[in-house]
């Protein structure tokens, strides 16, 4: 029997390109049907309800979906594959140069990397002076406050880089984009120096549960320049 003939409708529909049309639990069942899975489709719809829908399942550590019995590690490997190709894809995004014209293009663009990360990171995307993004900083990570976060470490490279603007991103792991009163106090140090360096700060973008928040459209970043 053919290629053609032993694929099944999903498969067919990913051949046609029309792969936005299918659900997860289609997809899944795609990647886990090689593997010779009995009732693939009924395991992948039994998968993301174990883990509560797909971003959490997306975002779940190898053993995590290790332990879950149903799945042996031939099924584990082929998922995590999957799923790093889909943020290699996104991080690859930064390279075409978008540029930010609004809070929303920040959260398209660090959401797909930061939405689903189980510790809070903090990131300075450097911009020119049309907002094109020169670079993705990882300033810090783990439990974030004023000591860890420091200025300087990213007007360093944002002086090398010569960019002329710049907007600060951390996640909630939480789910509640709400700014706390440390977040708030964060993005005054760095209106501050942003000014006194002469770089625009444009934002402070917090993400959590698949929204944002800007700081901006609160009114608590304004022109540093």
């Amino acid at each position: 029997m053919s290629d053609r003939t032993s694929a099944s409708a999903a498969g067919g529909i990913l051949l046609q390109g029309q792969g936005e049309y299918l659900g997860p639990v289609q997809l899944l069942t795609e990647l886990l049907s090689p593997g010779g899975i009995p009732s693939a489709e009924i395991l992948s719809g039994r998968l993301i309800d174990h883990f509560g829908g797909l971003r959490p399942l997306i975002w779940a550590a190898p053993e995590e979906l290790l332990a879950w019995s149903e799945l042996g590690p031939a099924s584990v490997t082929r998922l995590l594959a999957c799923f790093e190709l889909g943020r290699l894809a996104a991080r690859e995004r930064v390279t075409e140069r978008p540029v930010i014209s609004s809070p929303g293009d920040v959260a398209d663009l660090t959401g797909p990397l930061m939405g689903g990360l189980k510790q809070e990171q903090f990131h300075a995307l450097l911009l020119d002076s049309k907002h094109q993004v020169l670079k993705d900083i990882l300033v810090a990570q783990g439990g974030l406050n004023a000591a860890v976060v420091h200025p300087r470490e990213v007007l360093r490279p944002a002086i090398l880089a010569s960019a002329a603007a710049l907007v600060l991103v951390h996640n909630h792991p939480s789910g509640d984009p709400e700014p706390s009163e440390e977040d708030l106090k964060l993005t005054t140090r760095f209106h501050e120096a942003c000014r006194l360096i002469g770089i625009e700060l444009l934002d402070h973008i917090v993400l959590g549960g698949g929204v944002f928040v800007s700081l901006k459209e609160r009114g608590l970043v304004s022109k540093t320049r």
